[in-house]
């Protein structure tokens, strides 16, 4: 169990059924990810990282770890990790993040009661950042927290997203899940203009406008083309592209969340 400092005597339990409890009218510093399968440690270190002003996604075990990272990949800066929970680790979550397109360099943090030198050596070497032992006081962990977050690369990557399919907008790659996938340059913007715009159907002419620049000798058909390869390539995920018979391509809007 951590070692609390701090009375909560006078706030309302809050109760995490995998979601976050944001504090009214104030800003939000960071978003973070804890897996820590003890309710009471964790209900309390969440519970003291948000009256500090982080969000917190909070996982009982490594799958609940899985699915908020399917769901928040986009948000998350820091991961806290217990490396003794239910199901698959938190070395296992680590290296989950360390494979992940979007989550590959943030900052994750051990935070464990096993204190073997060996175990530490092994986590570092996983892709932990830093390694903090139990019992240790919330402002502790916070400022390790903060410490890691000073470190961070002042600009982060922009990415367009639908569920496990992501665009890196800066070095113009498309991953599903960790997977990279080998697209042209063509087909990656092409890909982003549906992603940009999921509710335009665009013509083959206006794509042929859009990736003019891309290519000097392009003629209508070039357009089924990289439509064709680009849904090759995607496999299952082809299915997010869509032809509109008559008009032209564009987004799937069956999977355009309401």
């Amino acid at each position: 169990m951590l070692n609390i400092f701090v009375d909560l005597s006078n706030r309302a339990s809050s109760k995490y059924l995998n979601l976050q409890y944001t504090p009214m009218n104030v800003e939000i510093k960071h978003t973070l990810l804890l897996l820590e399968d003890e309710l009471e440690s964790g209900e309390m270190l969440a519970n003291y990282l948000e009256l500090n002003h982080f969000q917190v996604h909070w996982a009982k075990d490594g799958k609940q770890a899985l699915a908020i990272i399917e769901s928040y990949a986009d948000e998350i800066e820091l991961a806290i990790l217990d490396i003794m929970v239910p199901f698959m680790d938190g070395k296992e979550i680590c290296a989950h993040i360390r494979k992940h397109p979007v989550l590959s360099d943030i900052p994750v943090l051990f935070l464990t009661a096993r204190d073997e030198e060996k175990d530490e050596i092994e986590g570092l070497e996983i892709g932990a950042d830093d390694y903090i032992k139990k019992p240790a006081g919330l402002h502790l962990i916070k400022a390790h927290v903060e410490s890691q977050l000073r470190r961070m690369q002042p600009e982060k990557k922009q990415w367009l997203r639908y569920d496990h399919v992501y665009l890196d907008t800066d070095s113009k790659q498309m991953f599903i899940s960790d997977q990279q996938i080998d697209l042209t340059h063509t087909e990656y913007i092409i890909a982003e203009l549906f992603f940009t715009h999921p509710k335009v159907v665009y013509s083959r002419h206006e794509i042929l406008e859009h990736i003019s620049d891309e290519e000097k000798f392009i003629f209508d058909r070039t357009v089924d083309v990289h439509i064709k390869n680009l849904r090759l390539k995607m496999k299952e995920e082809g299915k997010l592209i869509k032809t509109y018979r008559g008009v032209g391509y564009g987004f799937n809007r069956e999977f355009i969340h309401s």
